[in-house]
């Protein structure tokens, strides 16, 4: 049954984005589309207000939430200390209105906190839908829609500066419980690359100002449900994952000027999981090695940063609708979903090399509570995962060999939850769609410490830096700190 994982270190770059969707993405219909308006116009900020210049890009990034999964890319902030008790009228330091839509996740950085937005605009017109094979529960297109990405003052919520970086007809809607950016931001502490998937792909400096963009073109999704998969950096590489009913791919990008490295094909088959970029260890003076891996239809896939080519790959995940990405750590790499094939695996990478299913690179499988839309969470030795996305069911496992400890706990007053679980100061903070999180000892015994209500619905993961929590809502994003 369960084999222990003997596992080399492996190091995460601080800056290899997993992340998910942090919505159900659901996807859409191509109709007569009008070009494509790239904007990157700039809307300054109020002039009475006075903004420090961005902060030297010599900060801890460990210290920072550089992008959807934070600096470590497993969910945890090492070093944050947020709040564990909070309500509109307790811990809140501000709250302020987004314009649009998103589920993406803010990113912080200094004194700066990014956020994508779709905000809906012009004249309505008749409802439109993606006519995808099978297309259901889609979001009627009935206006355009404005890309848009903002920068935050930090300490007080306040527009520093908005960017719209497109102007369009979206092709399709996405799921009526998705947005159309969904796809987080990243930042290297000096640029930001905001991803709006079919919207296309910005880098822009930290004054707004425009350094590159790229367009993959319409990206057709099973069922018309929508986008999500953020990209990943590391070092000077960006890695984009292309998984669609059509022509699929994963495509690296030099980080500077957008350039393309390589572009490995994927099968056709849609997914919304985001790439993770894992170092292994190396004798000393060797050069780094780097595998981008990627959940997708049917199989967990690794790739080598450097030439795109498959190392490895694992059977084990659901036909369709993958939406969890994976972790790593304690050697291994970590992947589960749950929509015809229900299940989290863990694969040892080292050595790891062709088919891997069914041989001792499997560390174990874990065939219950496995998530659908929420990615798991490794805090130490302990891997956390949420089943589904309906029923607040939360479960701990032993990391290396996959043992409960204590395994399945419900959650109180959680029942739809499409926000990945992050730690920090020895806690785990889980959001909900109903406006709830649940705040609980990271620890073996499971314990409730906290259950927080806001006037919002919280689909986008949380956000964690220094003494701060941020929440983005479907109207809203709250700081929330210790007053």
């Amino acid at each position: 049954m369960l084999r222990s994982a003997a596992a080399p270190r492996i190091f995460l770059s601080l800056f290899a984005a997993v992340a998910v969707v942090c919505a159900a993405a659901p996807r859409a219909k191509r109709g007569p589309v009008p070009a494509a308006k790239p904007s990157p116009e700039k809307s300054a900020p109020a002039p009475a207000e006075k903004f420090p210049a961005p902060q030297s890009p010599a900060l801890d990034p460990a210290e920072q939430w550089p992008a959807w999964r934070g600096p470590l890319s497993t969910g945890v902030a090492p070093h944050a200390d947020p709040p564990v008790e909070w309500s509109e009228d307790k811990n809140v330091r501000w709250k302020v209105e987004i314009p649009g839509k998103g589920h993406s996740t803010p990113v912080v950085w200094g004194d700066r906190v990014f956020v994508t937005t779709a905000v809906p605009f012009g004249d309505s017109f008749p409802a439109k839908f993606s006519g995808a094979p099978g297309a259901h529960d889609e979001t009627p297109i009935t206006q355009k829609e404005k890309f848009v990405v903002l920068a935050l003052d930090r300490r007080t919520g306040k527009t520093v500066w908005e960017r719209t970086m497109r102007e369009e007809v979206p092709h399709q809607g996405g799921h009526v419980t998705a947005s159309l950016a969904s796809n987080s931001p990243l930042t290297d502490g000096e640029h930001l690359f905001a991803s709006f998937g079919s919207g296309g792909l910005y880098c822009l400096d930290f004054n707004g100002d425009l350094v590159w963009q790229k367009d993959f073109g319409h990206l057709e999704s099973l069922h018309g449900h929508g986008e999500g998969s953020t990209p990943a950096l590391y070092r000077d590489t960006l890695i984009v994952n292309w998984d669609q009913e059509g022509d699929s791919f994963l495509v690296a990008l030099d980080k500077k000027t957008g350039r393309e490295r390589w572009k490995t094909p994927r099968e056709h088959a849609s997914s919304w999981s985001s790439p993770l970029v894992v170092e292994l260890p190396v004798q000393p003076g060797q050069p780094a090695r780097a595998q981008v891996i990627v959940s997708g239809s049917q199989r967990l896939r690794g790739y080598d940063l450097a030439d795109g080519k498959m190392i490895w790959e694992c059977a084990g995940l659901s036909v369709e609708n993958v939406v969890s990405s994976p972790v790593a750590g304690q050697g291994l790499v970590f992947s589960g979903s749950t929509y015809d094939s229900p299940g989290m695996i863990a694969v040892r990478l080292d050595g790891a090399t062709g088919d891997v299913t069914g041989t001792d690179h499997v560390a174990w499988r874990h065939l219950r509570g496995a998530p659908y839309v929420p990615s798991p969470l490794l805090s130490g030795d302990a891997l956390y995962f949420l089943n589904h996305f309906q029923g607040g069911i939360l479960t701990r496992v032993n990391a290396r060999t996959g043992e409960d400890q204590p395994g399945a706990f419900r959650l109180p007053n959680l029942r739809n939850i499409f926000a990945s679980p992050v730690a920090a100061a020895g806690r785990i903070y889980v959001p909900s769609r109903e406006g709830m999180t649940v705040v609980l000892t990271d620890a073996a015994q499971l314990e409730v410490l906290a259950q927080n209500r806001l006037d919002d619905h919280f689909s986008a993961s949380p956000a964690v830096a220094g003494k701060e929590l941020f929440l983005r809502g479907e109207k809203y994003l709250y700081c929330l700190a210790a007053e």
